[in-house]
């Protein structure tokens, strides 16, 4: 009697294998899958920052661009009826005689007070970098001018540069010189102001970078010593290349801010005499608020030109540091 050995098919357990790996995945539920806890939490965060974010930069943007676009006078500015003019008011500034010298001095003053800001704060920082005895109560000291209300500043300022009774008007005829009319002549009142400006700035610039300062390895300035190096190629060929992601961001914030300065400037010398020290800032608030009969409009596309130059010069940040983190 002949037994038969039934060997194991493996083509059917191939066919078997394929079949099930062939098969269809389960039909997807119609319902959509619920956010979990987690999702819920991030959103509860986040609704606190958006809805400030609307309400106190999105919402007045908005009213702004508004303002531009129409001829609002006090009566449709409170009735909500102005008609649209389109550019008109842009237009209406391009033309005005004031364009001009405002944006000369816009430029100057911004330029003058980031460099000067700049470089007085980096030289403070690699100084106070050094670590010496009174380092931090000194640096201490120098955050003052920049803890103080901006109307105490400007007001001291505006009583050190009187022509009459400020002490450096004083303290140069002891020297000798004669008075100089800061705030009341049209050769002076942009520099004091400037000078001013640049005085609050630096605590700010001090700060930022000499926490920069402070992330820059020890060891790389003493390999640097080792090698021969000295003070000065310390600082170009290590501490300033390293430094420019933050002095980036210090350039960054301090032309926002510089762009729309105007308390200073206002306390000071309200863009005068003769708009020698006039500004977009003062200008848009001198056309908004500053006449019997405001011009609304007119004073919104000038506040809405500052607008778009931070944030050209923001879109270049972004742009300049999307390319360094992909180099």
């Amino acid at each position: 009697m002949h037994h038969t050995t039934q060997l194991p098919d493996h083509r059917s357990a191939a066919v078997r294998t394929g079949a099930a790996t062939a098969a269809p995945p389960p039909a997807r539920s119609g319902k959509r899958r619920r956010p979990t806890s987690t999702q819920w939490a991030a959103w509860a965060f986040l609704a606190p920052v958006t809805l400030y974010l609307a309400l106190f930069y999105a919402y007045p943007l908005y009213r702004n661009l508004d303002l531009s676009l129409r001829d609002y006078t006090v009566r449709s500015f409170v009735q909500g009826d102005a008609p649209f003019t389109g550019l008109a008011n842009y237009r209406k500034i391009l033309d005005d005689p004031t364009f001009a010298p405002a944006l000369l001095h816009t430029v100057v003053f911004t330029a003058v007070c980031l460099l000067f800001q700049y470089a007085v704060g980096l030289a403070l920082a690699v100084f106070f970098h050094q670590n010496f005895r009174l380092s931090a109560t000194l640096r201490a000291l120098f955050l003052v001018p920049w803890l103080l209300p901006l109307i105490v500043s400007a007001s001291t300022w505006s009583w050190m540069l009187n022509s009459d009774s400020g002490v450096v008007n004083a303290l140069l005829s002891a020297l000798g010189f004669d008075p100089v009319n800061w705030l009341t002549s049209p050769s002076w009142s942009l520099t004091s102001v400037t000078v001013a400006n640049i005085w609050i700035g630096v605590p700010f610039n001090l700060v930022v970078l000499y926490s920069g300062l402070q992330s820059i390895p020890a060891s790389l300035y003493e390999a640097a010593a080792l090698d021969g190096a000295n003070a000065w190629q310390r600082f170009w060929r290590i501490t300033f290349p390293l430094l420019r992601p933050v002095s980036a961001i210090t350039l960054l914030l301090g032309l926002v801010y510089t762009l729309k300065v105007f308390d200073i400037i206002w306390i000071m010398t309200k863009g005068g005499p003769a708009d020698s020290s006039t500004t977009f800032a003062t200008w848009s608030y001198q056309l908004g608020f500053g006449n019997l009969l405001p011009a609304f409009g007119p004073g919104a596309a000038v506040g809405n030109l500052l607008v778009v130059a931070a944030l050209v010069f923001g879109l270049v940040y972004v742009r300049a540091q999307r390319k360094q983190a992909l180099s």
